[in-house]
């Protein structure tokens, strides 16, 4: 089965995107496993990677890229949907370590363990996505939706650190730059996520009808009039 990676910097508007994609389009969407990350053995991992980056980000980057590949698989194996819509891949994870290494939150040791297992298992046992969806904003922007869901775990989150994140998703996405060897072919859709299209049904819209023909091109699935439910058309 096909599935796309929507992609984006923190703040980006990605779990919204996905619950209204997943009501306008015949879509099987999963969803970044953030409970599972709030909940290791009665631990909260997600606020510990925050509060601590140095002492637990190798850790934190493990099981995210772990969680993720198997959440993935499990919802591969379920769906009977056309395709599937994917919160974020390894590959964002990678720029987050490597964001982490650069900024002293990985030793060198981490980084040179962290590089050796990531690679093997890119080789080895990660499927590459049909596609890439980039919700693309301003990290200003994404600071201000970040401080509006005043999400608990993310209060530490600084401006500065969504400039670094939003100059490595440019780099990977957009130039092209530093671009795994794996998925240097894999297209990618730019959607410009400046503007606020949480309650704007008809950029809504938009977004599903883009998607849907993005989708279309590259996995021979019926057009974008066929994959675009019905009931949701303007």
């Amino acid at each position: 089965m096909a599935f796309f990676v929507v992609e984006g910097n923190i703040g980006a508007g990605k779990s919204t995107f996905l619950k209204k994609m997943g009501a306008l389009l015949k879509t099987h969407v999963v969803f970044e496993s953030l409970e599972a990350w709030q909940n290791v053995g009665g631990e909260n991992l997600f606020d510990a990677y925050y509060k601590d980056g140095k002492r637990w980000n190798y850790t934190f980057q493990t099981y995210a890229f772990m969680t993720r590949i198997m959440s993935l698989e499990e919802h591969m194996r379920k769906s009977n949907k056309p395709f599937i819509l994917a919160e974020r891949s390894v590959f964002a994870d990678y720029c987050f370590a490597e964001n982490a290494y650069e900024l002293g939150m990985m030793t060198n040791l981490e980084w040179a363990l962290y590089n050796d297992w990531f690679g093997w298992f890119v080789e080895n046992r990660v499927e590459k996505p049909a596609g890439f969806i980039y919700l693309r904003a301003e990290p200003e922007i994404c600071f201000g939706r970040l401080t509006k869901r005043n999400r608990i775990e993310e209060k530490l989150v600084s401006l500065d650190y969504l400039q670094l994140l939003h100059k490595k998703h440019e780099s990977w996405l957009i130039h092209k730059r530093d671009v795994f060897s794996f998925v240097q072919e894999v297209p990618v859709l730019v959607l410009d996520c400046d503007q606020d299209f949480e309650s704007d049904e008809q950029l809504q819209q938009c977004h599903a009808e883009r998607v849907a023909e993005f989708v279309s091109s590259y996995t021979g699935l019926p057009t974008s009039e066929t994959l675009v439910a019905s009931q949701t058309r303007l």
